[in-house]
């Protein structure tokens, strides 16, 4: 038996990532997001509310970072998810966080997530369902101790977690249960 809920955003599990930018004060502004992703090779997309802050540095700046935090960060991130720098203006700095320049765009780099896309706003697309933003990743940064012994990023190490956009939780990720391309593949063989 099936339930109808009516229409809901109800995908799980739902990606956590940081947005970094810089204010018009060179100050740094970093906000979680769950509503975007990779949509090409060398792209990503943030779907924003157009009042964010982090909307305005993006159309001042035209630069941002994008960072997957760690279990180890969870506190922090969520805050910097709940807390808005139109109202706290030393919202980064109550984290605790430290946060470098980075070397190719506009845009901070937050030293404690293991791992930051670095990326140039491409097209800022406004729908009526809000804002899309569209970035070309020129750069990807990882912290060596998320590494394998091949120099790859070894997802297990990141302790990255998801965002249950139902009873809204974060939960931990890491564990591997399949090869992707491989675990289906025997379903390919004629019977």
């Amino acid at each position: 038996m099936t339930k109808n809920l009516g229409v809901q955003p109800y995908l799980f599990p739902m990606p956590t990532y940081m947005i970094g930018t810089y204010n018009e004060d060179d100050s740094v502004d970093v906000m979680m997001m769950a509503w975007g992703g990779i949509c090409a090779e060398d792209m990503v997309a943030l779907n924003l509310e157009a009042e964010h802050k982090t909307v305005t540095n993006l159309e001042a700046r035209r630069a941002f970072t994008l960072a997957i935090p760690g279990t180890d960060t969870l506190r922090e991130s969520d805050f910097l998810g709940i807390a808005s720098a139109n109202k706290m203006a030393d919202k980064f700095a109550r984290t605790g966080l430290h946060a470098v320049k980075s070397d190719r765009v506009d845009a901070p780099v937050i030293a404690e997530y293991p791992v930051t896309l670095v990326c140039e706003v491409a097209e800022m697309q406004k729908q009526p369902y809000g804002l899309r933003v569209l970035g070309r990743i020129v750069d990807v940064i990882a912290d060596e101790k998320v590494l394998d012994e091949k120099g790859k990023i070894d997802v297990a190490k990141i302790h990255a977690f998801v965002f249950d956009q139902v009873r809204h939780g974060y939960y931990a990720v890491g564990e591997k249960v399949g090869q992707a391309w491989s675990s289906g593949a025997a379903l390919m063989k004629a019977r």
